[in-house]
């Protein structure tokens, strides 16, 4: 996994996080900024080594990921690492707060931090907590939030929540997976796959 190319992390994290959109090579070299014949050479390697599927429709073939490959998750459970290590400077600094935090399956961190740095006027998360963890999950955030000059501003989500939004394609969450997942990538691959 050492060869990978920041074209083929940005082609697979395009897919995986917008579930809801159906790409083909040359839908997604518009979003990446990338010819059609690049995007088509990426898009058959990692159909070749087993971390798409495609499928047909018409003349156009569209490509997904493929959840049912042990390589690739852990080539995704690697390349969403590496998003959070390859991040700015002042966002792994949030990046590291909130690793911190024990009392959640998974976090995300989305919204202006990541694009605005540190004028961001608070840190967007969404957690996946279980109804067990949530009142020590919000102590910790509260914690946080006492040492800091910027407020966690935290959006929670069970396992099931996040599910359901999902498929009814909320805006909100649809939005909100495009984020850094701070912790929690097994989870976070297993929800999409759902």
């Amino acid at each position: 996994m050492k060869n990978i190319t920041s074209n083929e992390i940005n082609f697979v994290l395009q897919i995986l996080k917008n579930p809801k959109q159906d790409y083909n090579a040359n839908s997604i070299s518009k979003e990446l900024g990338i010819s059609a014949m690049g995007a088509l050479k990426i898009a058959r390697k990692l159909e070749k080594e087993d971390i798409l599927v495609s499928k047909k429709l018409g003349k156009a073939i569209f490509y997904s990921i493929n959840y049912k490959s042990d390589y690739a998750k852990q080539y995704l459970n690697f390349i969403l690492k590496k998003q959070a290590e390859q991040s700015n400077p002042y966002i792994k600094r949030w990046i590291s707060e909130i690793r911190k935090i024990k009392n959640s399956n998974l976090a995300i961190l989305f919204g202006s931090v990541l694009s605005k740095y540190d004028k961001a006027k608070d840190i967007d998360v969404l957690f996946v907590v279980s109804q067990k963890n949530f009142n020590e999950l919000k102590k910790e955030i509260e914690s946080i939030n006492r040492l800091n000059d910027k407020k966690i501003h935290p959006v929670y989500q069970s396992k099931q929540d996040l599910i359901e939004n999902l498929n009814k394609e909320d805006k909100i969450i649809l939005n909100t997976i495009k984020g850094i997942v701070v912790f929690g990538e097994e989870l976070f691959l297993d929800l999409l796959k759902k």
